[in-house]
């Protein structure tokens, strides 16, 4: 069922919402890891989509006048994927696509983890509840080649 804020509506993934969730990705990837790793380390979303499991959960989109303007997934108390086009930072759209995600866990436990360096993403979680549990270094989820650092974020369910 369609969530809308003002002009804004999130509503499940289509098929044919592909070419602007690609789209977006790529984008706001590059801003992603401009921030948290390496460039060098982007693949597009046409590459990794399937092992990185986009679609092994809900994947909802928000609309805003008829243009997709951002994604999230969430697969097993897991928010796996949020990204907001570039052009649309700082609007509510990642925010809004976040809630929905939340709301859809319930009174579960949500787990997530955000890049170091991307201090936007942070600020809306924190902001939203979550807490950093653990701060880890490994290998680049999509791109094992490169390395990363991510804080684990978690929001408890409701007390």
């Amino acid at each position: 069922m369609p969530v809308m804020s003002t002009d804004r509506v999130i509503r499940p993934y289509r098929p044919d919402d592909w070419a602007a969730v690609a789209r977006i990705h790529d984008a706001a990837r590059l801003d992603e890891l401009r921030d948290g790793a390496e460039v060098a380390a982007f693949l597009p979303l046409a590459d990794i989509a399937e092992g990185e499991g986009l679609f092994d959960g809900d994947v909802w989109v928000a609309e805003q006048a008829g243009e997709v303007v951002g994604f999230a997934a969430f697969a097993d108390d897991e928010v796996t994927w949020l990204y907001v086009d570039p052009a649309r930072y700082r609007q509510g759209h990642g925010r809004a696509l976040l809630r929905h995600a939340l709301a859809a866990a319930g009174d579960r436990p949500v787990e997530l983890t955000v890049l170091v360096g991307n201090d936007g993403a942070l600020a809306l979680y924190l902001a939203e509840g979550f807490r950093i549990e653990q701060t880890k270094t490994g290998r680049l989820a999509g791109n094992e080649a490169f390395p990363a650092t991510g804080h684990i974020m978690v929001r408890p369910g409701p007390a």
